[in-house]
């Protein structure tokens, strides 16, 4: 790992919220992910499962975790797995966490070595009458390979068929939604960095560089602050492929006259940002270019002042689409007509803001969270209005990260330069 130490407080809490969600003399149990292989005898880099790593903290491959909170010996309640060192593989690979490690890093005082385990478990499961698996419940998620989750489910419903099984994700998709305070420290550093490399390529910027140019300057500014590397694909999109929400090719020049809209995030400590900016290629906008900005800073600041507890994800949507819809007529996108005839299964302001406005932040760029139920303090969200314009070969959007609040919201990232004034004077300034 890359970044600094994370206080283990962090996952002891996570833990603790999760036992104590479990039903009576329980046990739950988690897997990492698997290695991958790619081609030839080469594999992936490996990623951690976001649960196991959530609850642990630890990023190497063939963990597992056991919760046993009724456990009639205290030093079961809790066990972190790991895979045994092996002097040849390390040669190759290098250093595996031996027991002290993993208990530093976690918070768990009981280590035992992976291929121990199974005389354990057996003990373990016959004390238990309810079994918490996990599994990868993400509605953005279609599960079409066999991960180890699933493969671990089936075996140990056919070894243990007449125990209760109980699914994990349940419990993750509440607990995960709700950040402690020790998760957004954790969050605030990767946000941190992310304005680190957002001010390095404001000087960067300007006609003739390549978007991929661009994208190093991130990446570099990204490691050298110690983040494991990008939170997802850079989004480095000028001219009109600011169009495309997921435009990952990032081939083409920048040139005199456009906007680029850049869509980043660092990825510290197992958290994530996600930001984006949308900027003159050449340091100054023009006045269209200009009104349009400000029509989507007005609906970003309009979510700002909505997203509170209590209010669920549709309504909050539909209520920014009320507010962009008058947006979008005071810029001559729309006419009144447009509105009075829309069809309200598609409204008319969708034409030019065809994505959602927010999604749940966290270990996952798109972390586990409800879309239907209201939202709850502890939440953190991204907001990201944007205004797309074919007819004008024109893409604008802008986001930051807020965690809500009893008494509102907190923006995350409120030093990152955000009005098109600060932008332009910044960019002249490191000209």
């Amino acid at each position: 790992m890359k970044h600094l130490p994370i206080n283990n407080q962090l996952f002891i809490e996570n833990r603790k919220r999760f036992a104590k969600a479990m039903l009576p003399n329980s046990i739950a149990i988690f897997n990492s992910n698997d290695e991958l292989s790619s081609n030839g005898d080469a594999i992936y880099r490996f990623v951690q499962n976001s649960d196991l790593y959530w609850l642990t903290g630890i990023e190497q491959e063939d963990t597992m975790l056991l919760l046993f909170p009724s456990h009639p010996d205290p030093r079961y309640r809790e066990v972190l797995v790991l895979v045994r060192p092996d002097e040849m593989k390390e040669k190759w690979d290098g250093k595996r966490l031996r027991a002290a490690e993993g208990t530093a890093i976690s918070g768990i005082t009981t280590i035992v070595w992976l291929d121990t385990l199974d005389a354990l478990l057996q003990t373990w499961m016959h004390q238990a009458e309810n079994v918490y698996l996990n599994t990868n419940e993400n509605d953005r998620k279609s599960q079409l390979p066999e991960t180890r989750d699933y493969r671990y489910a089936r075996l140990m419903m056919q070894r243990y068929p007449l125990h209760r099984y109980q699914r994990a994700a349940v419990i993750l998709r509440q607990l995960r939604a709700i950040k402690t305070k020790y998760e957004v420290a954790v969050m605030q550093q990767a946000m941190d960095i992310t304005e680190k490399a957002f001010r390095r390529i404001l000087g960067f910027i300007k006609p003739g560089v390549w978007e991929y140019e661009i994208e190093a300057e991130i990446i570099h500014e990204f490691l050298r602050n110690r983040a494991k590397g990008e939170a997802y694909g850079s989004i480095i999109a000028s001219g009109d492929r600011a169009r495309t929400l997921h435009y990952v090719f990032n081939n083409e020049e920048c040139k005199d006259g456009e906007l680029i809209l850049m869509d980043f995030g660092a990825s510290y400590g197992g958290y994530n940002a996600d930001l984006t900016r949308t900027v003159p290629v050449n340091g100054k906008f023009t006045k269209r270019q200009k009104e349009v900005y400000n029509a989507c800073l007005h609906l970003h600041q309009y979510c700002k002042s909505i997203l509170k507890p209590g209010i669920s994800i549709l309504d909050y949507t539909d209520k920014v689409g009320e507010e962009a819809t008058k947006q979008f007529i005071k810029i001559g996108l729309l006419a009144k007509a447009d509105v009075k005839n829309e069809d309200k299964d598609n409204r008319a302001y969708r034409k030019y803001l065809y994505h959602g406005i927010s999604h749940h932040l966290g270990v996952d760029v798109h972390d586990l969270g409800t879309r239907t139920e209201p939202i709850q303090a502890g939440m953190l969200f991204t907001i990201e209005p944007g205004i797309y314009i074919e007819e004008e070969q024109m893409g604008i959007r802008i986001e930051n990260n807020f965690w809500v609040t009893k008494t509102g919201n907190i923006d995350l990232m409120k030093n990152i330069p955000i009005t098109a004034d600060e932008i332009e004077s910044l960019m002249k300034q490191k000209k």
